[in-house]
């Protein structure tokens, strides 16, 4: 009898864990974590369910026309790539640059550009052994293969081509049968957990426990950056004292800023795993340690080539933006936290499009929060090079040129997702259409029309066949206040730093309309310097430019001349040294705002110079920056240059007798030089 009750109890057991396994599995019209997996806050949309319109797509645009679009044309690691069949570079740069490249391609739906994206992808394809290994003969490291993954799972999501899927799943039975290989000297072991990246959703996909198995090894063999987090070495004393390990070695490779940037996911990408909120609690243990110990403006933290604290003469290296933006976008799908979104909307609007010249012909290395000086010099770098702020084709080292691609594409792609309740939520704002499957299996497209983040007035349009009931959600930022939200005419209150969630029967071309109001304030900054916001963009002193052409010749980095490439020398033709004159409490009496039409160019301001693709030469930019400010301010005499940089900001409140001057400000991403963080005048 007692056998019977336990055989009885096993069996309704089962059935409850199936059919709470089946009601999962079903409460999303897309595929989405299976169990053991803890189940994500979001679920990310498939390559081309989000499209650009507007100004960002014009943004997308002139990436295709810049590096992005041609840099496969002239540059020899791409000409003769192994990752194609050449003879060349093996390594992470051709799956770095078709990173960003299939996204691109896709997203524009740019039938060059899918052309060239095709001939990698099927050579790839083609070298995949039997064992599960793929990629160049000369390659025997596995992070680019990491690299890799990512590549394939894209160009599977936007085609459908089962042979690359079929790849993905041979590298992953590979990983499960052979032994782990992660050092902690080696990129692939500080990278790792990259893998997971590819994993989780392969494992969505296909349910295969060797995929958990695999993951799991790589979580057990690799560098443990959880507790990296909690133990934090690397903090403002460290930086004081001099200890931050400026090599190459295994405790340097801690202190890299790119490796940091890529790792702050990787405890969240194990929670879905372990379930262990100690990994979850990791995650922001990095993001508040960050902030504190090497925070600077535009979201980003420092660091040139390591961490490198808050001043805002340290630089920051592109690729940690990207991958920084990248690891966001994962941790917002996996924890949902609004926090994240208006860190990866600051980052994109300020950080990304700042490091990077309007028309996409040239980057920096390192980019300044305080940059008034683009040339050829030493500066208090930790690591990198004279190159490292010129604006250029491969200033001081070529992992950017290979890596900077996937920033706006992948951005897109996170701006909406689904959620479990089979409705939609936007996340990140920008002009933009989703078709995206609701309620049961509709499809239905909503299209977001916008001037963000120049402008918080939103209007979303929904069309559907069909009345179709759905929830849609609403990401109302954190540091915003009296938002509006009109739906069918009526006023719906909301929450800064939640979610507002509208659920009704949708018809055709029915509206909501969300104001948010771009209030000035201002964010205390090193040495009580403060910078100007409004809304998501940061404000940087507009500041003359005079462009010089220069050549690169280096061991590592080399001037190309190809269409718009270039290599720029900028120096300053007014002055920079300025105090601010302002009372915290009136900002809107202290401040003036001027708004100009946005342009093909969205991060161009008057002065620039931009790429002329008819005429083949580069011409001045006649037009403003969509945003201008007007604000008072007066000359620091004593604040002057220190090794080819501003000096580091004098304490404020700074004392000056100089007069009374209007300065403007125009957005962060709007400038080449620039000061983002201005001492204040007593």
């Amino acid at each position: 009898m007692k056998r019977n009750f336990l055989y009885i109890v096993t069996i309704i057991v089962l059935l409850m864990t199936c059919c709470k396994t089946k009601n999962s599995m079903a409460t999303s019209n897309y595929p989405v974590n299976r169990p053991p997996l803890k189940q994500t806050a979001y679920v990310k949309l498939t390559l081309g369910s989000i499209k650009p319109t507007g100004w960002l797509r014009n943004q997308l645009i002139a990436q295709s026309h810049g590096l992005t679009g041609h840099l496969d044309e002239f540059w020899p690691d791409l000409i003769h790539s192994a990752w194609k069949g050449g003879n060349g570079e093996a390594w992470e740069r051709g799956p770095y640059y078709l990173d960003g490249l299939i996204p691109l391609a896709f997203l524009l739906d740019d039938e060059r550009l899918i052309l060239k994206a095709k001939k990698w992808v099927h050579w790839i394809i083609k070298s995949s052994k039997e064992n599960g290994w793929f990629g160049p003969e000369k390659n025997s490291d596995r992070w680019p293969l990491a690299v890799g993954l990512k590549v394939l799972m894209q160009y599977y999501e936007a085609t459908n081509d089962e042979q690359a899927l079929n790849v993905i799943k041979k590298y992953f039975k590979y990983l499960a049968r052979n032994k782990p290989d992660w050092p902690d000297k080696a990129w692939r072991g500080v990278r790792a957990m990259e893998n997971a990246v590819t994993g989780y959703w392969l494992y969505r996909i296909t349910g295969d426990k060797d995929i958990l198995k695999a993951i799991q090894s790589i979580q057990q063999n690799s560098f443990n950056w959880a507790k990296y987090y909690y133990d934090f070495p690397w903090d403002s004393q460290a930086i004081a004292d001099n200890k931050i390990p400026h090599n190459w070695k295994a405790e340097g490779l801690t202190a890299h800023v790119v490796n940091n940037a890529m790792a702050v996911k990787y405890p969240g990408l194990w929670y879905q795993q372990s379930k262990d909120e100690y990994f979850k609690k990791s995650v922001y243990e990095a993001l508040q340690k960050y902030d504190l110990h090497h925070g600077q403006v535009g979201g980003r933290f420092s660091g040139d080539e390591h961490l490198s604290g808050k001043n805002p003469v340290q630089g920051t290296e592109l690729c940690s933006v990207v991958e920084y933006m990248f690891s966001i976008e994962q941790l917002l799908e996996i924890l949902g936290d609004t926090n994240f979104a208006d860190r990866l909307e600051i980052l994109a609007y300020n950080s990304l499009s700042g490091t990077i010249t309007p028309d996409y012909w040239a980057h920096q290395y390192d980019q300044q929060a305080n940059q008034v000086l683009v040339t050829k010099a030493k500066r208090q770098w930790s690591t990198n090079g004279p190159d490292s702020n010129i604006y250029g084709l491969m200033p001081n080292y070529p992992c950017c040129l290979a890596n900077m691609h996937q920033g706006w594409p992948k951005f897109v792609q996170t701006m909406w997702m689904a959620t479990h309740d089979k409705g939609v939520v936007a996340l990140a704002y920008g002009p933009c259409t989703v078709k995206v499957k609701v309620g049961t299996h509709k499809e239905v497209t909503i299209i977001e029309d916008t001037k963000y983040p120049f402008d918080g007035r939103i209007h979303f349009t929904i069309k559907t066949r069909e009345a179709t009931f759905f929830p849609i959600y609403l990401r109302i930022p954190g540091w915003a206040k009296n938002v509006q939200i009109i739906v069918s005419g009526k006023t719906e209150s909301c929450t800064p730093g939640k979610m507002h969630k509208v659920q009704k029967l949708w018809n055709d071309g029915d509206i909501i309309e969300l104001n948010i109001p771009f209030y000035l304030r201002l964010e205390q900054r090193f040495n009580h310097a403060v910078s100007i916001l409004r809304g998501p963009l940061y404000y940087a002193l507009r500041i003359g430019k005079d462009y010089k052409k220069v050549k690169i010749d280096t061991k590592y980095s080399k001037s190309i001349d190809y269409m718009g490439s270039v290599d720029w020398e900028i120096r300053p033709t007014t002055s920079w040294n300025y105090g601010l004159i302002l009372n915290p409490d009136k900002l809107d009496q202290s401040i003036k705002v001027h708004i100009h039409k946005i342009t093909q160019y969205p991060f161009a301001d008057i002065g620039e110079l931009i790429y002329d693709r008819k005429k083949q030469k580069y011409q001045k930019w006649l037009y403003e920056a969509p945003i201008v400010l007007d604000v008072k301010g007066r000359k620091i005499e004593k604040w002057t240059l220190k090794n080819d940089s501003a000096d580091v900001p004098p304490i404020s409140p700074v004392k000056s007798k100089s007069a009374v001057e209007t300065i403007q400000l125009v957005p962060y991403g709007c400038t080449r030089l620039r000061i983002s963080e201005f001492p204040f005048i007593q």
